[in-house]
């Protein structure tokens, strides 16, 4: 079951004037990708896939007006390093960062050529943005907001699970917005009588020991933000997950696809989608000074039914219904 959902955004660029579209030079312009994802990888290839679709409706076609460059990391921040000073060497019109750390790499090797960046936390919190209003500099795009979605995806824990009494936040040591989502974390916690622990974690043997810690205790639940460098294990944490038949919620979709339990949080996909307008709007001429960084409102809740049923719970009515994606 799949219902279709949108995301609205605030702060929206205004509609760009068909006189200056009609206007701009049939030139080929360049536009610089750097991806946080291995080049195989399929939540990846969908969100490059909708920015490159995005940016073709409205009128930039590859191999006519346009040419990309991208580079994909696989999360290792030494190709991060590498790639970023490659793609700028490159003096491209825009670049483009799917995560925090790629837009940070990017503004150190150029403080010029413009960056958009789909998905980023807390970006004034980071210094990537003066504010989310008027940004200033040469970077701008898209929040992920995630603060305000913690405290929803600590309560859809407890109302999928009503046993669990303690939840365990898994979050890379060097999240640019580790102490902000923590706090979120914790201050969700107290009202619902929840034990809270936060794990901060370098490797994926680090995270192998913050789940068998949180199994090692009954009625024991895990929260997984929004985390590029966690993600890069995606696969192997659904494993852990599941094998000591711990209740789950991940920040997207990807993880319940993948076997995952559940995920609240924005639809990256559609983040991307939207990123084009940006691209589109700097390709015209626009400074990503006076873009204004949007955030979600909307987030998504998807649920993986038969892993539920391996981890023996029943999910409740009042989720199924609320749910934007049901996996059988």
């Amino acid at each position: 079951m799949k219902r279709r959902s949108f995301i609205t955004l605030i702060g929206g660029a205004a509609v760009w004037p068909l006189a200056a579209r009609a206007q701009q030079a049939e030139q080929v312009r360049r536009i610089g990708v750097l991806c946080y994802y291995a080049k195989d990888d399929a939540e990846g290839l969908a969100r490059i896939g909708a920015l490159r679709q995005s940016l073709g409706n409205l009128g930039w076609i590859e191999g006519r007006n346009v040419q990309w460059e991208e580079r994909w990391s696989a999360g290792d921040i030494d190709r991060i390093r590498t790639n970023a000073a490659e793609i700028v060497a490159l003096k491209p019109d825009v670049l483009v960062a799917t995560s925090s750390r790629e837009t940070r790499e990017l503004r150190q090797q150029t403080r010029t050529i413009p960056i958009v960046f789909l998905g980023t936390s807390d970006p004034a919190g980071q210094g990537l943005v003066a504010s989310l209003a008027h940004p200033g500099g040469n970077t701008t795009g898209l929040s992920l907001n995630e603060f305000s979605m913690i405290g929803k995806m600590v309560e859809l824990l407890k109302e999928i699970s009503a046993d669990v009494k303690r939840a365990g936040l898994i979050v890379s040591s060097d999240h640019p917005a580790a102490a902000l989502i923590s706090r979120s974390f914790e201050s969700a916690a107290l009202p619902l009588s929840l034990k809270s622990t936060i794990f901060r974690v370098r490797s994926l043997g680090e995270i192998e020991r913050a789940v068998e810690d949180v199994a090692r205790e009954p009625n024991g639940a895990l929260l997984f933000p929004s985390d590029a460098t966690i993600k890069v294990y995606r696969d192997a944490i659904i494993v852990l997950a599941t094998r000591h038949r711990v209740p789950a919620i991940y920040s997207d979709r990807g993880y319940v696809s993948g076997g995952g339990l559940m995920s609240y949080g924005t639809d990256l996909v559609a983040l991307s989608r939207r990123g084009a307008f940006y691209v589109d709007h700097i390709l015209r001429g626009a400074n990503p000074a006076d873009l204004p960084v949007e955030q979600p409102t909307k987030f998504e809740l998807a649920i993986n039914l038969k892993t539920a049923k391996t981890l023996g719970l029943t999910i409740p009515q009042t989720l199924l219904v609320a749910a934007d994606e049901v996996i059988d």
